[in-house]
C-alpha cells in the first residue's frame, strides 16, 4: 500500500531521477527543485497530484507525481509515479546555435546572467 505522502528528495531518487538520494538532496538545497511553484527544502512532502519541477542541465524537467513511493523501485515502475510533461528538449542543431561564454571567461554578472536566462526564455526568480 502506498503513502500518502512523501520526502521529496526521497521519491525523485525512488523514481529514478537522481541516482542517489544525497545527489537529491544536493539538488534541492541548492534550489534546482522546485514543487508546485515553489523552492522545496528536501523535507518538503509531495502527495498525488503535486506538480515537481527539477533542473537538470540547465533544462526543466516537469513530473506530475501519480503514485507515492519511498524506496527505489524498477525503471517500468518507477516510470508509472509520474507523468513528464516537459517541453520537449531542444534538437542538437539549436543549442549549438545559443551563445556559448568563452572558457575561462569567469563568472557571468547579475546582468549577463539575466540576459541568458531571458535568451533561453525562462524568467528569473524574483528572490534571486
Amino acid at each position: 500500500m502506498a503513502t500518502l505522502s512523501a520526502r521529496v528528495d526521497s521519491w525523485l531518487w525512488a523514481v529514478r531521477v537522481f541516482k542517489t538520494r544525497s545527489a537529491a538532496t544536493a539538488a534541492t538545497r541548492s534550489g534546482h527543485i522546485r514543487v508546485n511553484g515553489d523552492r522545496a527544502k528536501a523535507a518538503q512532502q509531495v502527495k498525488t497530484g503535486d506538480e515537481v519541477r527539477v533542473r537538470i542541465a540547465g533544462f526543466d524537467r516537469i513530473l506530475v507525481v501519480r503514485e507515492i513511493l519511498s524506496k527505489r523501485v524498477g525503471a517500468v515502475v518507477a516510470v508509472e509515479a509520474f507523468t513528464d510533461i516537459s517541453p520537449p528538449l531542444p534538437a542538437p542543431e539549436e543549442v549549438a546555435l545559443l551563445p556559448q561564454r568563452d572558457r575561462g571567461a569567469g563568472r557571468p554578472t547579475k546582468r549577463e546572467r539575466r540576459d541568458m536566462e531571458k535568451l533561453r526564455g525562462r524568467v528569473s526568480d524574483p528572490l534571486d
